[in-house]
């Protein structure tokens, strides 16, 4: 909008009269300056930690590298003392056990995030944020012993129950034995990808469910006391308002706890039984990961051995570094509002 100006004849010059407007100050308020250079520093250096950590893991991985080339991405084995080397059966391994977690932690995740928001007493709501926080925090050894004596053994009659109804299904297929015998031994169905999934599911559900809770707790008032003076239900009001505004939350909650499952190790590692070929049964005995390989041969690996462990230590950064990426970037770019119906 512009606005007209009259200038009176005879009038004095508003610069005579010292009403010109005064030249704003280019450095800002002190505190500003300060904040803006720390936050500008903290970033530079999260940056520069992963650049590091990057080139170390480069570094040390280009002896195999340039030993075994293209084909540390297709060999299943892994005799690095023998020139014979590759991530093919650890990386599908990885890739599964994150899938088995999300498929668990989203809707846990969601559901705990929607109670906190929505439905949970006033009085009650910080006590169960600070505890699904809290959850975060447990190591991750813990996490790897309860799974190993408690979770494991009362979760075998289930992946037994699946592999008898859903059998025909690749990924429940059970090779070499018949569920339906009741003389199968339980051992064929612990240690499986099937169950370490769902103990690392429990691992980044605090993760995925702070920033789903954060992006349901901003949803637009505006747009919520319409739909209910439209005579909305309170479960109207989830769906029509709060589930699309934290869209945007929910995928970047599901690829952030992602990137968290791919990279666990110690719970993993404890649970379950390395094998060094392509399992694709989830339910059945024998899984691997690459994080569980190099715990498992970390103590033991010579130095060609070790470049062999960090090059799949490099695998591992460069792929939950694209998951983080793409996080960051759903998140970032998501829109206060989009595609809500009030």
């Amino acid at each position: 909008m512009t606005t007209a100006t009259t200038t009176v004849v005879g009038a004095p010059d508003p610069a005579d009269r010292g009403d010109a407007p005064r030249p704003l100050a280019k450095g800002g308020d002190p505190a500003d300056r300060i904040f803006r250079g720390s936050a500008r520093g903290a970033g530079a250096l999260v940056l520069l930690i992963m650049t590091l950590v990057g080139v170390f893991l480069g570094g040390r991985a280009l002896e195999a590298l340039r030993d075994a080339g293209p084909a540390f991405l297709t060999t299943s084995a892994w005799e690095p003392d023998s020139h014979h080397f590759g991530i093919a059966a650890v990386l599908p391994g990885t890739v599964l056990i994150g899938a088995v977690a999300i498929v668990f932690a989203v809707p846990l995740a969601a559901g705990t995030a929607l109670y906190i928001t929505e439905y949970a007493p006033r009085r009650i709501k910080q006590t169960l944020i600070s505890l699904v926080d809290l959850m975060a925090a447990v190591p991750s050894v813990v996490y790897g012993l309860w799974g190993l004596f408690f979770f494991q053994p009362s979760v075998v009659g289930l992946s037994r129950w699946l592999t008898t109804y859903f059998g025909w299904f690749p990924l429940f297929a059970a090779d070499g034995d018949n569920p339906r015998d009741p003389l199968s031994p339980n051992t064929f169905y612990t240690s499986s990808t099937f169950i370490a999934g769902m103990v690392v599911a429990l691992m980044v559900t605090p993760i995925a469910c702070s920033v789903m809770r954060e992006a349901f707790a901003q949803a637009p008032p505006g747009e919520r006391e319409g739909a209910f003076a439209l005579g909305a239900t309170q479960w109207g009001v989830i769906r029509s308002v709060v589930l699309p505004f934290g869209r945007g939350g929910i995928i970047g909650g599901t690829m952030l706890g992602l990137g968290r499952a791919l990279g666990e190790t110690i719970a993993v590692y404890l649970i379950i039984s390395p094998v060094f070929v392509f399992q694709p049964h989830i339910l059945q005995n024998g899984a691997n990961s690459v994080s569980a390989l190099i715990a498992l041969r970390y103590g033991s690996a010579s130095e060609f051995g070790m470049s062999a462990l960090m090059a799949a230590g490099l695998a591992l950064f460069l792929m939950t570094l694209v998951v983080n990426f793409i996080a960051s970037s759903v998140v970032a770019r998501s829109r206060s509002g989009a595609g809500a119906e009030a």
